[in-house]
C-alpha cells in the first residue's frame, strides 16, 4: 500500500514536507512522479538529483521517484497541452504499485498552470481513492506579480493542520539549501511561505472531484498575470481531455498480479 504523489516540477514536493515527514514516520511507502519535462536536460538531471538529495534525507527511496514526463515534451510551463499522454503515462506507473490508498497533489489554486493541471490528473486518475493537495502558491485580490506562498484557497474548504514542532519547523525551512539550482526563484518564494507559516501554520485540504472544473477563485489567476496563460485555456485542455462525467481511473493490481480498473 502507498502514497501517490502527483507533481509537475522538481522541488514541488518542497511544499509538502510535513506530510512527506509525517508519513515517513509511520513508515508508510511513499511514490513520486513527476510529469513536466524540461527542453534543458542537463537541467532536467540536476534538479531530479537535487528532489532525490532532498527526499532521500526523508526517507524516500531513490525508486520510488520516477520522472514520468521525461522524454514526453510536455514542457515546463505546458503540461496542461499534454494531459492525455501524461495521463497514460502515469495511469501505466500506477499500474505498477499493488495498491494506492491515497494521492497528494499540488492544489487547484491558479497559482501556475502546471500545478492546476497535475491536480487535473490525480482527480482522473483516482479512482476513488482520498485525493489531498497542498498549497503553493496563489494570488487572490493581487495585482500584478504579487503573490502569497502556502496560504491554501479558502475556495477549496477547511485546511486540516499539521501541528509541528519548533524542531520540525527548523528543519523544514533549513530544507531549501537541496535546491540549489533555483535559488532565483527560491530566494523570492522562501521568506513568504515562511511568514505565512509562522502566522497561520501548514495545512492541506481534501480535493474534491468537481473542484477541477470550476475556476480556482474569482478574479484574474496569478498564472494569467505571471505568465499570460489564460484560465479558459487550461479549462478547455482539461474539459477536452476527457470527460467530467466518465468514471475516475486508477490502475492496481489484484493479489494475483492482474491489472484491474477500479
Amino acid at each position: 500500500m502507498a502514497i501517490v504523489y502527483i507533481l509537475a516540477h522538481f522541488d514541488d514536493e518542497y511544499f509538502a514536507t510535513p506530510l512527506i515527514a509525517r508519513n515517513a514516520e509511520m513508515e508508510i511507502e511513499q511514490r513520486f512522479l513527476y510529469v513536466a519535462d524540461y527542453a534543458d536536460p542537463v537541467l532536467a538531471t540536476r534538479r531530479l538529483a537535487e528532489t532525490r538529495a532532498y527526499l532521500a534525507r526523508l526517507g524516500v527511496r531513490a525508486e520510488h521517484i520516477v520522472h514520468v514526463g521525461a522524454g514526453s515534451g510536455a514542457w515546463d510551463g505546458q503540461v496542461h497541452r499534454h494531459l492525455p499522454r501524461l495521463h497514460d503515462l502515469l495511469a501505466a506507473e500506477l499500474a505498477r504499485i499493488e495498491t494506492v490508498s491515497r494521492l497528494f497533489v499540488t492544489a487547484w489554486e491558479g497559482g501556475h498552470m502546471d500545478h492546476d493541471a497535475c491536480a487535473a490528473l490525480a482527480v482522473r486518475l483516482s479512482g476513488g481513492a482520498p485525493v489531498e493537495h497542498f498549497s503553493l502558491y496563489n494570488g487572490p485580490q493581487l495585482p500584478g506579480r504579487l503573490f502569497r506562498a502556502g496560504v491554501p484557497l479558502t475556495e477549496n474548504g477547511p485546511p486540516i493542520r499539521v501541528r509541528m514542532s519548533s524542531r520540525e519547523w527548523l528543519t523544514f525551512a533549513a530544507g531549501v539549501r537541496y535546491f540549489p539550482s533555483q535559488a532565483r526563484t527560491w530566494l523570492g518564494l522562501w521568506p513568504v511561505m515562511f511568514a505565512n507559516y509562522l502566522a497561520r501554520g501548514f495545512g492541506y485540504q481534501s480535493l474534491r472531484p468537481a473542484r477541477v472544473y470550476e475556476r480556482p477563485h474569482a478574479g484574474p489567476l496569478l498564472y494569467e498575470r505571471m505568465y499570460s496563460v489564460t484560465y479558459a485555456e487550461v479549462a478547455a485542455a482539461i474539459r477536452t481531455a476527457w470527460s467530467p462525467s466518465s468514471s475516475n481511473e486508477i490502475v492496481r493490481r489484484d493479489q494475483k498480479g492482474s491489472n484491474l480498473n477500479v
